[in-house]
């Protein structure tokens, strides 16, 4: 059975000794009872939750307080010394030094360099650039006829002469053309002289028939006839002639057309390639097929010097004739003395560079064509260079 709230209250009042002031009924009253109810339990809970550890400590061990006074202390110990040994290491030395520089006056601070120095930081600089050993005589040999490849006398790293045979090719038809060419001459030289003699005995002939008309024992007719007869072998004689010059023009031509057929150096150098076998078909145009242009590639070792690019923007300090340093990729600590041969003129706009020569001073068999290769330019003392570690990359 339900109870009146008026006789909880009266209950209440009994049983304390204290009024209790009437409040209002309702939703809001309600609500406001849950949530001060909902309060004081947490409030106990949290309050239940709660440990007092010295009175705890205190009562299970025997002076517990000093304990944790002396850890404490201890603590505070070893925290002292670990910061003393922390800020005393080099690391914060050098950093509590370096200090009063950042808080010094501008008065103390050392004075910024002029900028007239600075402005020619960049003409002062050491020049470098990159690039590759190369030959200003270099030929690939190859035959001014067609013609199979009979012999290759060749290999490559062989030293050569100028001049020297590097392969023969089948001359069996140029041999034969040389030799009817000679018997053409030989022909036209027997012609010659059987002319020869018939035009000495028309002369003699001639000399007789004039005398004795002189002495009217000739006739006029006889004397005609035997001058038409000396002009006849006059002028067969000097046919004779002309063929047989022609004959030994065409001796002399077939005999070079057989030369040809001897390949040989266009100039003294090193054997680098060897591209063609005996059997094969040579000739100087690609006919396609199994043709080849080329017998072998020679490189004059005593033309050899060194192309590099330089940036546009550093050429001013490139002169003709200064000194540099080469070092190749192969021989890294080989420094080898070149000096600047000429300064090519023209300028690659797409790279924006300008190529140089330069010569090596001197030869060395280590140093081969396309070598990669690495040049430092050598300011002369009285150009004004001033920085030698500042180093301008000229690629």
């Amino acid at each position: 059975m339900a109870r009146h709230p008026g006789d909880m209250c009266k209950g209440y009042r009994e049983r304390t000794g204290q009024a209790i002031t009437p409040r209002p009924s309702g939703p809001a009253f309600r609500a406001a009872g849950i949530i001060e109810a909902m309060t004081e339990d947490k409030t106990r809970l949290l309050k239940s939750l709660a440990i007092d550890r010295s009175a705890s400590a205190a009562a299970h061990v025997p002076g517990g307080g000093a304990r944790w006074l002396l850890a404490a202390v201890a603590g505070f110990v070893v925290i002292a010394a670990l910061v003393v040994t922390v800020f005393g290491l080099p690391e914060f030395r050098g950093l509590r030094g370096a200090e009063p520089a950042v808080a010094q006056s501008p008065v103390d601070a050392a004075p910024p360099p002029p900028p007239q120095q600075t402005a020619n930081r960049k003409d002062a600089g050491t020049l470098a650039a990159s690039g590759y050993v190369v030959a200003r005589r270099k030929a690939t040999v190859a035959a001014e006829i067609t013609g199979k490849v009979m012999e290759v006398l060749i290999e490559e790293g062989m030293t050569v002469t100028e001049g020297q045979v590097v392969a023969r090719l089948d001359s069996v038809l140029a041999e034969s053309d040389l030799a009817l060419a000679r018997s053409r001459v030989e022909a036209a030289d027997a012609a010659i002289g059987a002319v020869t003699a018939d035009l000495k005995d028309a002369t003699l002939i001639l000399s007789r028939v004039q005398t004795l008309a002189q002495k009217n024992y000739a006739t006029d007719a006889d004397h005609t006839k035997a001058q038409a007869r000396v002009g006849v072998l006059t002028a067969q004689l000097r046919q004779a002639q002309s063929q047989r010059d022609s004959a030994r023009l065409d001796a002399e031509r077939s005999a070079s057309v057989l030369d040809k057929y001897k390949i040989r150096a266009p100039f003294s150098g090193v054997v680098v390639d060897r591209s063609a076998q005996p059997g094969e078909m040579i000739s100087p145009m690609s006919v396609g097929g199994f043709t080849r242009t080329g017998i072998c590639t020679i490189v004059d070792m005593d033309s050899i010097e060194v192309e590099v690019d330089v940036n546009e923007a550093f050429i001013g300090r490139v002169v003709a004739g200064g000194k540099v340093n080469a070092v190749l990729d192969a021989y890294p600590d080989w420094s080898i003395p070149a000096s600047v041969i000429a300064i090519v003129p023209t300028a690659n706009r797409e790279k924006a560079t300008v190529r140089v020569r330069i010569r090596f001073e001197q030869k060395d068999p280590r140093i081969l064509p396309d070598m990669a290769v690495k040049v430092t330019f050598i300011r002369d003392a009285n150009a004004g260079a001033l920085a030698p570690n500042a180093t301008a990359s000229a690629n």
